[in-house]
This record gives C-alpha cells, structure tokens and sequence, in this order.
C-alpha cells in the first residue's frame, strides 16, 4: 500500500461536560474579546437559565460586554449571515461567539467569512477559498449532532436559488468549542432524532471515504458505538444525562472525523433537499443514508461488513457481502426507532425537481470523497428510490 500523508484539524481549545458553560467568561477574556456579537436564535435567547442566559451571565462576571443577533433560521441563509455582518459593523464588535446547533454555528462563520473575506459569500463557495482568518469565534453547542463547533465546513442557502452551498477552510474553525450536555436535556425528542441521525451520518460517511485515514477510522467506530449505544435512550428520555454526554461524544467524534476524513453523497445530496424545501438537515441525512449507502457498498464491501458489527449486528458466518447488507439493514432500523419520516416525499420532495438537485450534488464539496463515483442518472435515481421507499433499488 502506497503511503500518503493526512492533516488532522479541530479547535485549539475544547471544554467538554456538565457545566463547562460557566467558563465561557473566563476564556473570552483570554483571547482579547471585548465586545462579541452573540449568535443565536429567539427561542435560546429566552430559554429561563439556558445556554443564552449562562454565557452572559459568564461574560459579565468577567467584564466583557457584548450585544446579541438572536435572527438564526434553520439552514442559514445569506440573509442571516448578512443581517449579522451589520450589527457588528454598526456595535463595533470585536469578535462572535456562537450558541446553538449548527444553524447558529454556520451562520457566525459565514457572517465571520463576509467581514474579512468579501461579501459576496456565493464567490467563496468550495474548498480552501479564504485568504484571511475570521475574527475571533468561540461555539457553545446545545444539540448533540452536527458538529459544526468543531469543523471548517459552514454550509450556507442562497434564498434566491434555494441552493446550499458549502465553504470549507481551515480559517473557519473556532478557536474554543463549548459541548455541555446539560444544556441539552431540554432538547425535543424530534430535534434530539435529527441532529443525532445527522451525528450518526458524519461518523458513517468519513469510515467509507476516500479519505479516511487510521485516526479518523478509530473515532468513526467510537462514535457509532456510542450512537447506537445512546440515541434511542437519549430521545425516550432527553432528561437521561448519561444519555446526553454520550451523544455529546459520539458528535464531537464524527465532528472530528468528518472534519479530516470529508463525507460523500449522503452531505452533498442532503444540501439539495435542504436547500430545495427547506427541510432538518438531520432528517435529509438520516432519510438518504441507507439508500446512498446501499449504492456504495460494492465500492468497499469489506468496510460496510465491519460498519455492521460497529452497529452490533450479528455477522457471524457470514460472507463479507452479506454482513454488509446487514449494514444496510441497521441504518434504516435507527432511523425507524428514533421516528425519522419514512421517505424524503414526507417532507416535501418533488421528483421533477430531482434531475437539477443531482446535478448541484455533484456540484458539492463532499461529493469527492464519496466511495463509489456516480453520475448524474445515478443521483437521480438514489433520489427515487427515498422517494419511493424503496431499499430494493439497484444501479
């Protein structure tokens, strides 16, 4: 085997468990920061003691000052990240901290992006596209999921053209990631299912791409673990702090494997139904991944055999292709048990719109580091099969 060299990226800073919220205060006045643009939305900004209330309670018992954008939608849009760019032009703000799930996390990036980087964020779209750092960014997570506090992926909707895009940049980490989980027992079990799904496909997706490498493999298997281990406890129970910190794990995991490893199909084709209906990005993942994975399985069957033991399914005496249907077979039954929709018709898709959200697939940044390379016809018809629910699908 030919040997090859790998980077491996995450925050320099992260504070992991119960309570680490309070030293938010403490660690904004480390990096300088002296009047930051809090990033979150209206629900957060009123949760009574939520993640909101905590971090200004923390920054003021440390003397720093701040002002709050509390506009974030789901799938952000150049709107948001806008409207953002604004308040602290016109607040003086010196830097951003972010709180809330991804949503809230890609919104502070891209606005950070437009501030130093050009407004015209659409131009920026791709891999490696920033020439100047952001301005400082600390992300307080509060869903255990996307992993966006940890990675250099902010993905953006253009509301015009209903497109995701996604800007990829080692400039976009942050500098310190916040995962407290007791910020999470309040989380909806429906919001719980979809970021843990999506947790879920980032540590799926790194295992089978092009370009894991044996620090990403050992914490995709982790986190898989742990999501199979926690997810379905954590969404019965949100009050199951156990429950909780494992989930926290298991994301933060993915988060780091996604981050160097890359995804694949399931990301790049869950942008487009995001994007196109404006539905959970969680729910898109969770609702496209046995069905992309089926039609990758026969680029590695070997990995997808070792994805199904992960999941704790039975492959003894087994061959290598059946155990890794039976990889298949796990991914959708997770699905089913944590109440993700049957097929992505549920949450709004058209077909006749299927043939230009395939072509933008391809179009994305994770689309190369898919295991099997497709073509369009390919995508059209993975598109088909969620829609018709049909596992039984071949290409």
């Amino acid at each position: 085997m030919t040997e090859r060299s790998y980077d491996f990226l995450m925050p320099s800073v992260n504070f992991f468990g119960p309570n680490v919220i309070g030293k938010i205060g403490e660690r904004a006045k480390i990096l300088g920061m002296k009047k930051p643009v809090l990033v979150t939305d209206k629900f957060l900004e009123g949760l009574e003691g939520g993640a909101v209330q905590q971090t200004i309670a923390s920054l003021e018992a440390a003397g720093v000052d701040y002002v709050i954008y509390n506009g974030v939608e789901p799938n952000p849009k150049i709107r948001n990240i806008q409207a953002v760019k604004a308040l602290y032009e016109k607040e003086n703000a010196d830097s951003i901290i972010t709180i809330g799930g991804g949503s809230a996390h890609d919104t502070g990036k891209g606005a950070g992006i437009i501030l130093t980087n050009g407004s015209d964020i659409t131009k920026l779209a791709g891999i490696e596209t920033l020439d100047n750092a952001l301005p400082p960014l600390i992300a307080v997570n509060t869903t255990a999921g996307t992993g966006s506090e940890l990675t250099r992926h902010a993905v953006i909707t253009n509301e015009e053209t209903h497109l995701k895009f996604v800007v990829v940049s080692w400039r976009n980490i942050p500098l310190v990631s916040f995962n407290d989980p007791t910020l999470m027992l309040d989380v909806p079990k429906g919001l719980t299912a979809a970021t843990g799904m999506d947790a879920f496909v980032q540590a799926i997706e790194p295992y089978v791409s092009v370009d894991h490498n044996p620090i990403t493999d050992s914490q995709c298997i982790e986190a898989i673990e742990l999501v199979e281990s926690s997810l379905r406890e954590a969404v019965a129970n949100g009050h199951n702090l156990d429950a909780r910190t494992k989930m926290v794990e298991a994301e933060m995991l993915a988060g780091m494997a996604f981050n160097n490893a890359n995804l694949g199909y399931v990301h790049a084709m869950a942008h487009q139904l995001g994007g196109q209906y404006d539905a959970p990005h969680g729910v898109c993942c969770a609702l496209l991944l046995p069905y992309v994975e089926k039609y990758n399985l026969i680029a590695d069957p070997q990995r997808f055999a070792e994805l199904a033991e992960f999941m704790g399914e039975n492959t003894e005496g087994l061959s290598t292709r059946d155990a890794a249907e039976l990889a298949i077979k796990g991914m959708k039954q997770l699905s089913d048990d944590v109440g993700i929709p049957e097929t992505i018709q549920e949450i709004g898709a058209d077909p006749k719109d299927f043939e230009l959200m395939a072509e933008n697939a391809l179009k994305d940044g994770n689309a190369a580091s898919n295991p099997r390379v497709g073509t369009k016809e390919d995508i059209v018809k993975i598109f088909q099969a969620a829609y018709d629910g049909d596992l039984a699908f071949s290409i």
